[in-house]
């Protein structure tokens, strides 16, 4: 089970010009490189180390720049969730300010299978956003007999859409939101991370805050990651339900960033969508 804490590396400061190195890899995220998977995994699971699909996957054209690892309750953290980014090496999709990736999700504890998402990298601020998988698929592939072949078919797969994800983006920086559509957009992402807004101590204006001077646009791809931004990390005034006042706490468990990266997306998608259909 994911705890609320992972062990994490960004090589997004030298993401344009190389990829992050299997001795870095292996020190943030050392259940890639594990040799055996839990022991109460079934006599069905084919044990696959992340390490061979990810060497399956760099010969095929793609480069981890960053990863993440849960840190387990269980005594070896071998087989826990992990989180690897990657890139094309030759990328042919150019956006203003975002990079396309492959979000590639693994565990060894039988918990999972590997899992393929679309992701984008923020260049202005180093964010990882992950898509929804409403809007484009995600590829699921069983622990059964030897996936690296099938794990790498779906990255080159999800890789296909990248020109249909940058048209998003491209329509996301045309969109332009007034303020109660902001607002708006701010109230149904903090519902995302608490269910009970009467609980969140905070306004949904708090998510609109700028942290840079690239995001002071009113354009809907500035406003998602004004607002993933301040949801995902920390330091936001808030009232816990004692009436302390207090600060939000940096999201890290895997799942629920993921979770709530998708919940964003489905959200921006949808005021496109509503725009087409008006």
């Amino acid at each position: 089970m994911d705890m609320l804490t992972t062990s994490s590396v960004s090589r997004y400061g030298n993401a344009l010009t190389g990829s992050l190195s299997m001795d870095a890899l292996r020190q943030v995220a050392p259940a890639v490189f594990s040799s055996a998977a839990h022991v109460r995994t079934s006599a069905r699971y084919t044990f696959i180390p992340t390490e061979r699909v990810l060497t399956g996957l760099m010969r095929a054209g793609f480069e981890p720049v960053a990863a993440r690892q849960v840190r387990s309750r269980l005594a070896n953290s071998s087989y826990s969730r992990h989180l690897i980014r990657l890139r094309r090496r030759f990328e042919t999709v150019q956006l203003k300010d975002a990079i396309p990736e492959v979000v590639l999700l693994n565990c060894h504890d039988g918990t999972s299978a590997y899992h393929l998402r679309l992701g984008l990298f923020r260049v202005v601020c180093t964010n990882g956003l992950i898509v929804s998988m409403g809007c484009f698929p995600t590829v699921r592939v069983p622990h059964r007999h030897d996936v690296v072949d099938a794990v790498i078919a779906g990255a080159v797969e999800l890789a296909e859409r990248f020109e249909q994800l940058a048209d998003q983006v491209r329509l996301m920086e045309q969109r332009m939101l007034f303020m109660d559509e902001q607002i708006h957009l701010a109230a149904q992402a903090l519902s995302l991370r608490y269910v009970d807004l009467t609980q969140s101590g905070m306004q949904p204006s708090q998510l609109l805050h700028c942290r840079r001077p690239e995001d002071s646009r009113e354009s809907l791809w500035n406003v998602l990651n004004r607002v993933q931004e301040n949801l995902l990390r920390d330091g936001l005034t808030r009232h816990a339900p004692s009436g302390r006042l207090t600060r939000t706490r940096r999201i890290t468990a895997i799942r629920e960033d993921v979770r709530l990266n998708g919940g964003l997306w489905d959200l921006a998608t949808g005021l496109l969508e509503r725009e087409a259909v008006c």
